[in-house]
């Protein structure tokens, strides 16, 4: 049986319901089967500002139970309340209220997963200080994929431990993989172990050959210039890196490196590899966004079900205006169809 997609609101005073109102405006047969985990007010709200700029009318149409998204008609926003009904936040701030709105129907979304009333969740952006300024239980996460992990171990009755998940960021042209993820640098390199790299090698290997229905080829990046240069600028290619991806060979994962940071990605883009491993976050983020956030993808690997996102923030510049674009939006929906397959 086809199960919908639960599309989150995101921070309500971000561009998240602006973007989700334009992509159900412009791509009815790409929103086919989605609905939104939201609230009807702001979503109205954001339709409004969207009609404004395009001429289009576009109703929000309350739903009880999510099946109901399976029968929307085109160019019309099926929304189910997950939230207490309240007067939308105004656009461009963070407060305390937007975060706790933005985190509610996160974690809405993922019980519903995690329950099998949807197929996927593709999160519109929230915004971290304001997540952080919800207080608990939002405060101690530092984003959507520490928040979805949680949800998830907690459903499955397992510690954090024992659900490593991992970031992926992907476009038509190179994916990359996340050793660490939302760490200060100093910190995120103390993670540059063997243990934590062959999990992410593991993680990748599953994850992503069952996208791609073979194994993938995956380049792992050095932490340090030229991946070292045999210990002359650094160890960690020696002693974790390089350990790591020669058990995983061991285990038949097709890995291969260290290779120097700064052309493993042109490799990979040029079809020598499937995958990058990257060591920690900006390392891996900055190659893909350079190619065009419009259509980056974030996926969350190692969760029991399927989550994307767009690969941008919630743009508070130009909130409320709407300027913002669909286009990251529509390609997290379009991976997770394939992701559902």
């Amino acid at each position: 049986m086809d199960l919908p997609i639960a599309i989150t609101l995101g921070d309500p005073a971000g561009i998240g319901p602006e973007i989700i109102a334009k992509a159900f405006r412009d791509a009815p047969e790409a929103v086919r089967g989605c609905f939104v985990a939201g609230d009807v007010a702001t979503l109205r709200r954001a339709a409004a500002i969207v009609r404004g700029a395009g001429g289009v009318d576009l109703p929000v149409a309350e739903i009880a139970a999510p099946a109901e998204a399976l029968d929307a008609p085109p160019r019309c926003v099926p929304l189910l309340q997950v939230v207490p009904p309240a007067a939308p936040v105004p656009p461009g701030r963070v407060s305390a209220e937007a975060g706790r709105i933005a985190g509610d129907c996160v974690a809405w979304a993922a019980r519903a997963a995690l329950r099998g009333e949807i197929g996927a969740m593709v999160t519109a952006p929230l915004h971290k200080e304001a997540l952080a300024a919800a207080g608990a239980p939002y405060a101690g996460f530092p984003g959507h994929t520490e928040l979805l992990q949680a949800e998830a171990a907690a459903h499955l009755g397992k510690p954090l431990a024992e659900l490593p998940v991992r970031m992926m960021l992907a476009n038509d042209e190179l994916r990359t993989v996340l050793v660490s993820i939302h760490l200060p640098l100093r910190e995120a390199i103390d993670k540059v172990t063997a243990g934590n790299i062959l999990e992410t090698l593991r993680i990748t290997h599953r994850s992503v050959g069952a996208a791609l229905q073979r194994p993938p080829r995956i380049a792992v990046a050095g932490l340090n210039p030229h991946a070292g240069e045999g210990g002359l600028f650094g160890r960690e290619e020696l002693e974790a890196i390089a350990p790591a991806v020669a058990r995983a060979r061991g285990e038949g994962i097709d890995a291969h490196g260290p290779f120097a940071p700064d052309t493993v990605f042109m490799r990979a883009r040029a079809g020598e590899f499937d995958v990058v491993v990257a060591m920690y976050h900006d390392q891996g983020l900055i190659p893909v966004k350079y190619l065009g956030v419009e259509q980056g993808v974030n996926v969350t690997l190692g969760l029991p079900f399927v989550r994307t996102s767009p690969d941008h923030g919630t743009a508070f510049d130009i909130a409320g205006t709407g300027r913002a674009q669909a286009g990251s939006l529509l390609a997290a929906i379009r991976m997770a169809r394939r992701l559902m397959a």
